[in-house]
């Protein structure tokens, strides 16, 4: 799948990925993903690559409208940026916590923040999973799988 053109580089997402469509998909119900990300392209790709390893992927591009969709449609798993116009992806996630239990939620940060201090302050704010921009999509994709399999353990 070819980059959308006007992407800036650092949202790119790496094309490496050959998706499995075991789980999730395949014999059982789709997931229900919620992408919180304010860059078109990047959200738009993301999509992309989550359908086509079998899940139904929503998209917003702010975090008050996310905590929205969240509280009124069942949703198995969040991609959250964290740089959002209207509030810090750190309080989207405090927010979905109120919302769901940590152990139903899977949130999974996908940032251009890269620092130490800033993952430690994902985890901190409840994030299940940090990835940083630019992700291989083969990361991403085996991230949502490995965090949905887990909430489906528990």
């Amino acid at each position: 799948m070819a980059v959308p053109a006007g992407t800036p580089k650092y949202l790119a997402l790496e094309e490496d990925c050959v998706v499995d469509n075991t789980g999730y998909g395949s014999d059982r119900s789709r997931a229900r993903i919620l992408v919180v990300e304010d860059e078109d392209a990047l959200a738009r790709l993301i999509k992309s690559h989550l359908e086509r390893a079998g899940h139904d992927v929503h998209i917003e591009n702010l975090g008050k409208p996310a905590l929205v969709f969240a509280a009124e449609h069942r949703t198995d798993l969040v991609v959250l940026d964290l740089m959002l116009p209207d509030m810090s992806g750190y309080d989207v996630c405090v927010e979905l916590r109120k919302l769901y239990h940590p152990w139903i939620l899977p949130v999974v940060m996908l940032t251009a923040l890269d620092k130490p201090k800033h993952k430690l302050l994902g985890f901190s704010h409840g994030a299940d999973a940090y990835l940083t921009k630019p992700v291989a999509t083969s990361e991403l994709v085996s991230t949502v799988a490995d965090m949905l399999h887990r909430a489906e353990r528990r």
